[in-house]
C-alpha cells in the first residue's frame, strides 16, 4: 500500500503590484522614502488592503546605507513589523521577491511586502569601499587570466564576457543576444513609467556603440532611480479578501550562486573572432 504524503507547503500569489516612474540620476527630485511610499501605496491600492494587513516586508536596494528599508516604509507608518534589507547586485529585487515568496509558501504570513528601490549617482556603476577587498575579486581575475579588461563598465565587461563564453560553448550569436533587448525594448513602450518608452530594430541595437563584446549601448542598462512594489500573499488570504479575479500564483522561482566551475580557468582562443 502506498501512503499520500500532503504537501506541507501551501500556493502563493501576487495580488497587488506598483512602481513608479524610473527616471535617470538627478532628473528625480524626490529621495528614497518617498519613491518607496508612492510604490508601495500603489500595490496596497491595487489590491485594496492597508498596510497594516503587511506582516513582514522585504526590501531590497545597492545604493544605501544599512537599514535603508526601514526608513523608507516608515513612510507607510511603523508598525513594528520585521523589515528585512537585501543586496544582492542585479539580483537584488527577485532576491526580495523569493524571501517574500518563501515567508508565505512556507506558511509563515498570509501576507508580505516585497519592495525593491535604487537611488544612484550618475555614471556607471563603481564599488564604494575602497579600503577591503572587493566581493569579485575572484571573478575580475578570472576575467583578467581569459578575457581583455578594457576602458568600459566593469559590469558590461563581466556580462559582455559570459557572453562571449556562451557563443563559444553554445554557438550562440550576436543577433541572440540583440533579440532579447529588441524585445525588451518593445515591451517599454507599453509601460508608462519605463526609463525608455522607444522600440529599437534589431539593426539599431546591433548597429548602437560597441561596450563590450557582443554588447552594445542599446543591450546596456542605464543607471536609475525608482521603486517598485509586490503583494505577496496565500491562498487563504486572496480568498478572505475576495481576490480571486486578479491573483497571479507564483508556480515556482529559484535561485542559485556561482559553482566552482565559475572560477576555473577557461581555456579561451580567437576571441577577436567573437566580437
Amino acid at each position: 500500500m502506498s501512503q499520500r504524503t500532503e504537501n506541507k507547503f501551501q500556493p502563493v500569489y501576487v495580488v497587488g503590484v506598483g512602481m513608479t516612474k524610473f527616471l535617470r540620476p538627478g532628473t528625480n527630485k524626490l529621495d528614497y522614502p518617498q519613491l518607496v511610499k508612492e510604490a508601495v501605496a500603489s500595490a496596497l491600492s491595487d489590491c485594496r488592503v492597508s498596510y497594516q494587513t503587511v506582516k513582514q516586508a522585504c526590501v531590497g536596494y545597492v545604493y544605501g546605507d544599512s537599514t535603508c528599508g526601514q526608513r523608507s516604509l516608515y513612510e507607510m507608518g511603523m508598525t513594528g513589523i520585521p523589515i528585512y534589507n537585501v543586496n544582492n547586485n542585479c539580483s537584488t529585487g527577485s532576491t526580495a521577491l523569493m524571501l517574500a515568496y518563501q515567508m508565505v509558501k512556507g506558511g509563515v504570513n498570509d501576507c508580505v511586502l516585497a519592495v525593491g528601490f535604487e537611488k544612484m549617482e550618475r555614471g556607471s556603476l563603481t564599488s564604494k569601499f575602497r579600503d577591503r577587498v572587493s566581493p569579485l575579486d575572484k571573478h575580475m581575475k578570472v576575467l583578467a587570466d581569459n578575457h581583455q579588461i578594457i576602458a568600459a563598465p566593469m559590469s558590461a565587461q563581466m556580462f559582455g564576457a559570459a557572453g562571449q563564453e556562451h557563443m563559444m560553448k553554445y554557438g550562440t550569436t550576436k543577433e541572440h543576444f540583440a533579440k532579447i533587448a529588441q524585445k525588451n525594448h518593445k515591451h517599454s513602450v507599453h509601460n508608462q513609467n519605463s526609463q525608455s518608452n522607444r522600440e529599437y530594430s534589431l539593426q539599431e541595437i546591433l548597429d548602437s556603440p560597441v561596450v563590450y563584446g557582443p554588447l552594445t549601448r542599446l543591450q546596456c542598462c542605464p543607471t536609475s532611480n525608482g521603486a517598485a512594489a509586490a503583494i505577496i500573499v496565500s491562498k487563504k488570504f486572496v480568498e478572505e479578501n475576495h481576490l480571486q479575479s486578479q491573483a497571479i500564483e507564483i508556480v515556482g522561482m529559484e535561485m542559485s550562486t556561482d559553482p566552482a566551475t565559475s572560477l576555473s580557468k577557461i581555456v579561451a582562443s580567437k576571441w577577436l573572432d567573437l566580437t
